[in-house]
């Protein structure tokens, strides 16, 4: 299940549970390992690359409905 599906459940609202008043303005991100982790998986390492920009896509969305200002993200391969 995707970050943002997570946040929008009913079930389970994260978001109304989150003080909106404690959510950093500035996030960093440092995204390392992704090929090696499909590597270790048996997956080809562009595979593993594309699950970070997924997952990174998910948290820019997470991100941006909770109120994070600026997110940066370096990304190493």
């Amino acid at each position: 299940m995707s970050l943002g599906k997570i946040i929008d459940k009913k079930n389970n609202d994260l978001s109304s549970k989150i003080d909106k008043h404690k959510i950093p303005e500035h996030v960093a991100i440092i995204m390392d390992g992704n090929g090696r982790w499909a590597s270790k998986k048996g997956f080809p390492r562009s595979f593993g690359h594309n699950q970070g920009v997924s997952v990174l896509k998910e948290i820019i969305k997470a991100s941006k409905k909770l109120g994070c200002k600026v997110l940066t993200v370096y990304a190493f391969s």
